[in-house]
């Protein structure tokens, strides 16, 4: 069984928000513990991860000293946050395999995610990332050819295109570690976004791939039979924070559409894991599981979704 999990930014700072280096190094070794849990029951493991926070300090980074230096592009930042998380997930999960007395090799792919240079996102970018700054310091980041809007109070925030991604450019590299025996981190925040020229050529651009739906990519790209997408909650809910919130369990894709449609999952959280779990599933995966990091070794735990018949959901959302 090849399983590709897909861990959220979050699971890479402490429980209550703090990035420093000695707090993603605590949670990376948490979820590699995970993992080997995965690994020492057979399966072939593909681990994909977000990067939200970690970009997100490099762009604090950039703001600061951009009367200095000229601020880095967001690909650089994929790139870079790649490597980072992947070292610390690779020095993370020798130690986890070795305690369980796994002989396994782990290897990091720094990998690009082709999108289309026509994706509607680059024309009018709507995705916003980092803080919010005054109008002055919005300025001086325009400058340098950057977008920002006016978001009124609150002050002004960057926005950045979020194209659909399309192929993972090195994934045969990581299905030929996995060949070779070893456990896998690829495309990391959804991969580097990466435009093909007409000469055939390619080039990062300044945009942010979603980690989830890159995931799915990823997942078809490695033959995955398993997609699990690994968050902070047990399951996905319909009806979240009212009366009738209730998780979900084995659900069919036709099912999960359906909830999706009526509403019920969060196009800021919940909802690009759905439609991750249902991308994965419609071009053959043998099932995709969300659930919280802590679960990921229990099997069928979670949110279980499979391509079997299902009744299309009707019922309205719940206000």
């Amino acid at each position: 069984m090849r399983v590709l999990v897909a861990l959220g930014g979050n699971a890479m700072i402490s429980p209550d928000g703090r990035a420093a280096p000695e707090d993603q190094i605590a949670a990376v070794r948490r979820a590699a513990g995970r993992i080997a849990e995965l690994v020492a029951g057979g399966a072939e493991v593909v681990i994909t991860h977000g990067n939200g926070p970690q970009v997100g300090n490099l762009l604090v980074k950039n703001e600061l000293a951009a009367a200095v230096v000229p601020p880095v592009p967001l690909d650089w930042c994929g790139a870079q946050t790649q490597a980072t998380i992947g070292f610390i997930l690779l020095n993370a999960l020798e130690q986890a395999l070795a305690e369980r007395r796994l002989d396994h090799r782990v290897a990091v792919v720094v990998t690009r995610t082709l999108v289309d240079p026509a994706d509607p996102g680059f024309t009018r970018p709507t995705k916003p990332i980092g803080r919010y700054l005054s109008a002055a310091e919005a300025k001086t980041m325009i400058d340098h050819g950057q977008v920002w809007e006016d978001r009124g109070a609150r002050g002004w925030r960057r926005v950045v295109a979020s194209p659909q991604p399309l192929e993972v450019l090195d994934a045969a590299a990581a299905v030929a570690l996995l060949a070779a025996g070893f456990v896998v981190v690829a495309n990391g925040g959804g991969g580097v976004p990466t435009v093909r020229e007409p000469d055939g050529s390619l080039r990062g651009v300044e945009a942010v791939i979603d980690k989830d739906l890159g995931a799915a990519v990823l997942g078809r790209a490695v033959g995955a039979q398993r997609l699990v997408i690994a968050t902070d909650v047990d399951a996905a809910v319909v009806g979240w924070g009212t009366p009738q919130a209730r998780p979900l369990g084995a659900v069919s894709v036709t099912e999960l559409r359906g909830y999706a449609a009526a509403g019920y999952f969060a196009s800021g959280s919940m909802g690009p894991k759905v439609d991750a779990a249902c991308r994965f599933v419609e071009h053959g995966g043998d099932r995709a599981i969300i659930t919280s990091l802590d679960r990921i070794a229990d099997g069928d735990a979670g949110t279980v979704v499979t391509a079997d018949a299902g009744t299309v959901v009707t019922e309205e959302r719940e206000s």
